[in-house]
C-alpha cells in the first residue's frame, strides 16, 4: 500500500458515521482490483473496501452492494454496516481465508455450500437481473484487446476459436445465481462455518462455471473434480457433465488470463502484478486445453 493511497483512505474511513470511537485502520493486502482496510472500533472489527465501477470488467458497485446484502440475508456473507459511493463497510469475519490445499481437503463441504448458494440466492437478490456468461466475457475482453499492441493479441483468433469449441461442449443446465469468482481466498473458515466474500461478478449463470472455477483455481485432479460434482449434483457425474466441466475449467482459466490483460491496460492496484497473473493463467489454460484434447479430441 503506497503512502498516498493510505493518506487519502484513512481520513475518509475515520469520518464515517458508524464508529463509536476513533478507529484503528490497517491496510489489508492481496486484492487485485480493490483496496481494503481492517478497521478496529474498540473490540469490534470491520473491513472497509474501496472500489469503483469497472465497466470493462462488467463490475458495478451498486450491484455488488445489493448482492452482498442479499448474501448476508441468505446466511452466506458478512453483514454490511455502511455503504456510500465507492466505499462499503462489512463486519470482519474472524477466520482464515482458504488456500488451494484447504479447498481440496473440503471438497464435499464446499460442493454442498455452492449448491445451497445457487439455490437460495434468487430469493434474496433484487433489481434488474445481471447475466454472467463466461464465453460472452471472453469475447468481450477480446474486443477490448484488439489494437492494443500487447504481444498476446496475436493469440486471440486461435483463443476465440478454442472458446467457441468449449462453449459447444457445455451441457444444458438450469440457470442459477452464481458467485462467478470462486478463488480459494473468497472462502473464509471461522472454525464453525464457511463464509463467502467478494461479489463483484455475481449474477445469474450456469452452476458449471462456479464448479469449474473452484476446480481450476485450486488445481483439482480429475478425481477431485468428480468429487466436487458428486457433492453438488448428489451423485456421480455423467460423461457429459465430465466433458462439460473439463471444458469450463479451460474457459475459466482463459477468462482469468484475459482479465489480467485487460487489467494491465485499465487498472492499478497496490502490489498487483497483472502481467505475472496473466502469464500464470495462460500457462494453466494451455495445460488444461492439452488435457481436454487428450481426453475428448480436438475442439
Amino acid at each position: 500500500m503506497d503512502d498516498l493511497r493510505l493518506a487519502a483512505a484513512v481520513p475518509r474511513i475515520e469520518a464515517l458515521p458508524v464508529w463509536r470511537e476513533r478507529p484503528e485502520i490497517v491496510p489489508l493486502h492481496g486484492g487485485l482490483s480493490n483496496e481494503s482496510y481492517e478497521v478496529r472500533d474498540g473490540a469490534a472489527r470491520y473491513v472497509a473496501r474501496f472500489g469503483r465501477d469497472f465497466a470493462f470488467h462488467h463490475v458495478f458497485r451498486d450491484r455488488e452492494l445489493m448482492v452482498a446484502r442479499a448474501s448476508h440475508a441468505a446466511g452466506f456473507g458478512p453483514e454490511i454496516v455502511h455503504a456510500e459511493p465507492g466505499l462499503m463497510v462489512s463486519r470482519f469475519i474472524e477466520g482464515r481465508a482458504l488456500g488451494e490445499a484447504d479447498v481440496r481437503k473440503n471438497i464435499a463441504q464446499i460442493g454442498h455450500l455452492v449448491r445451497a448458494f445457487h439455490e437460495a440466492m434468487p430469493r434474496y437478490v433484487s433489481g434488474a437481473a445481471f447475466l454472467f456468461w463466461p464465453f460472452h466475457v471472453i469475447r468481450d475482453y477480446a474486443r477490448m484487446l484488439w489494437g492494443t499492441g500487447n504481444p498476446s493479441v496475436s493469440r486471440l483468433p486461435a483463443l476465440l476459436e478454442t472458446a467457441d469449441g468449449l462453449e459447444r461442449a457445455q451441457a444444458p443446465l438450469p440457470i442459477i445465481f452464481g458467485h462467478n469468482d470462486f478463488l480459494p481466498g473468497n472462502l473464509i473458515d471461522d472454525g464453525k462455518k464457511l463464509w463467502i466474500i467478494d461479489y463483484e461478478y455475481a449474477g445469474f449463470s450456469t452452476g458449471m462455471f462456479d464448479l469449474a472455477g473452484l476446480a481450476s483455481n485450486a488445481s483439482f485432479s480429475p478425481d477431485e473434480s468428480d468429487a466436487l460434482m458428486g457433492a453438488y449434483f448428489g451423485g456421480a457425474p455423467s460423461d457429459e457433465l465430465r466433458r462439460s466441466h473439463a471444458g469450463m475449467m479451460c474457459a475459466s482459466l482463459l477468462r482469468e488470463a484475459l482479465w489480467g490483460l485487460v487489467s494491465e491496460i485499465n487498472m492499478s492496484a497496490p502490489g498487483a502484478d497483472y502481467a505475472a497473473y496473466t502469464a500464470e493463467n495462460f500457462a494453466r489454460f494451455d495445460a488444461a486445453v492439452g488435457r481436454y484434447r487428450a481426453a475428448y479430441g480436438e475442439l
